[in-house]
């Protein structure tokens, strides 16, 4: 349970740190992101649009009220003006349209008697000039148009808008048909402006709330997609986890229930298949470890059998006849092998079942090593290269075990001599490391990820060889339940080398291996929802 939380700790700062890293491209943001540029697009085009067409109508609703009003006080008071008018007349007349219902200032330009131009303004000296009117506004207006049938007027009033110190203005001009002063109008427009100017920043402020009411429907948008989406996540955490009982609370009949419920079919099909695959691989450890059991009663006879004719076979009297020698020999041969098959299949069997476990001891590991060459007659094909003095709190017999797999593998199937040698990592908790490395032509590559497998076999056209095919998935298994490992390579000056891996101190793992069995018996019960 422990380990358990721990790992969990482990998952949820690794999980932070994901998070920190990627928190601008989570799919809550891009959500919200979307949701904003959506908002803000359509808040912008409605007020760009609404803000256009208010403009257009309030500057046309004004020019066209100026320009009615301007068009009928020259037909009144300046038509009524002589074909050459006075300054004064021109002065007078131009006072009095500016006095209109529209207040524009006005500037009428005409020809007095001795052929000098004169002018008259609505404002005195300082007034309204004809530098202030655009000379493509004064050409047009002072264009004699050709009459015709669509066109009856040689004159036509003519206008357009200027921005003079930041302040916009409707200038205005037209000529008199039939002869008599030019006149020309300026009316500003900067109350329009103003009024323009409020409704823009109406348009604005009605934007950013647009965008900020976008940003909290996209958060609680957000909220109601990927709240699923994270049970999902946690649910497929759970599976990885090998908790196959875990199911998700299904509501709703959109695509996220839809996914939910997608998820528990294969949850549970997935548990379905595991349970079958564990109850078919129970009674397949079972039908090993019963036929083992099995065969151990026969092969003891048989083997007390083997020995008897063993010793006749040894023995100087030749009681055995010589044609049936050769079957003998064989039988004791195969006996032996069939025995010691018994034995790694009940070894093997232990190890899947969970239940071997470490008997342990200080262990000199020079002296080890010697001890198992010494017992199986090696050492005059093994050299060894450990210093006395080396310890390690591990179990001796399964290191044997270990020893004699690597030993006996490298002198069957590699060249003398097999070197072991022997060093301890020099770090604090290092390991103890023991190599064991043959002379012979080395491992074909494509064998080399297989050595450890259970009965492979390098070459398909030998199917059958003097061992169990069991010796090194065996030793693997010693190794590993030390907390070590195994590892198998070709050296660079030619043969096989197999490296063997022990921590120094085995105690720890036989106390946690204690704790498992012990929470193993108390069972833990799975959680159905999440």
């Amino acid at each position: 349970m422990t380990d358990r939380h721990e790992g969990f700790r482990g998952w949820a700062s690794d999980r932070r740190g994901a998070v920190s890293r990627l928190r601008f491209t989570s799919l809550r943001l891009r959500l919200v992101v979307v949701f904003g540029l959506v908002a803000l697009t359509a808040a912008v085009s409605a007020s760009g649009i609404a803000y256009w067409l208010n403009r257009e109508a309030v500057l046309t609703r004004t020019q066209d009220a100026v320009l009615r009003d301007f068009q009928q006080e020259m037909q009144n008071r300046a038509g009524a003006l002589p074909v050459h008018p006075t300054q004064d007349e021109l002065q007078r007349t131009a006072g009095q349209m500016a006095n209109s219902s529209q207040r524009f200032s006005v500037l009428l330009v005409g020809e007095d008697a001795n052929g000098k131009v004169a002018y008259g303004n609505s404002g005195g000296l300082s007034g309204f000039a004809l530098d202030d009117v655009p000379d493509s506004l004064r050409k047009a207006v002072d264009k004699q148009q050709k009459v015709t049938e669509n066109n009856r007027s040689a004159y036509h009033l003519y206008w357009q808008r200027v921005v003079d110190h930041g302040t916009p203005y409707l200038v205005a001009g037209t000529r008199l048909i039939g002869g008599g002063p030019t006149g020309y109008m300026m009316k500003s427009l900067e109350p329009e402006a103003k009024d323009l100017n409020s409704l823009a920043w109406s348009l604005g402020i009605a934007t950013a709330l647009a965008l900020i009411g976008s940003a909290l429907l996209a958060q609680a948008a957000a909220t109601t997609v990927l709240k699923p989406v994270h049970r999902l996540g946690v649910a497929a955490r759970r599976l990885g986890e090998g908790k196959l009982d875990t199911r998700l609370r299904v509501s709703g009949t959109d695509e996220l229930a839809d996914l939910s419920r997608t998820f528990n079919d294969a949850a549970e099909a997935l548990e379905k298949r595991v349970d079958d695959m564990a109850a078919r691989d129970d009674a397949s450890r079972r039908f090993v470890a019963d036929m083992s059991h099995e065969l151990r009663t026969p092969l003891t006879a048989i083997t007390a059998v083997t020995e008897i004719l063993e010793e006749e076979l040894e023995a100087e009297s030749g009681s055995i006849d010589p044609m049936i020698e050769p079957a003998v020999r064989l039988v004791v041969s195969e006996t032996r092998r069939l025995n010691d098959l018994v034995e790694n299949l009940m070894e093997v069997t232990r190890f899947d079942a969970g239940t071997a476990r470490l008997v342990l001891d200080d262990v000199d590991i020079a002296d080890q090593i010697t001890a198992c060459i010494d017992a199986r007659a090696w050492l005059d094909a093994v050299d060894l290269d450990a210093e006395r003095g080396i310890h390690a709190r591990l179990d001796p017999r399964r290191l044997d075990v270990i020893l004699a797999n690597l030993i006996g593998n490298a002198l069957k199937h590699g060249g003398s001599p097999v070197r072991v040698s022997v060093r301890m990592e020099q770090q604090e908790g290092g390991d103890l490391v023991i190599a064991v490395r043959d002379h012979g032509p080395g491992i074909p590559e494509d064998v080399l990820p297989h050595v450890f497998d259970r009965f492979y076999k390098a070459s398909a056209s030998r199917p059958r060889s003097e061992g169990s095919g069991l010796g090194l998935s065996i030793a693997t298994e010693n190794a590993r339940i030390h907390g070590g490992s195994i590892t198998a390579a070709n050296s660079p000056e030619g043969g096989a080398v197999f490296t063997l891996r022990l921590p120094r101190d085995a105690s720890a793992l036989t106390e946690e291996t204690k704790d498992a069995g012990d929470a193993g018996n108390a069972g833990v019960a799975g959680e159905k929802g999440v």
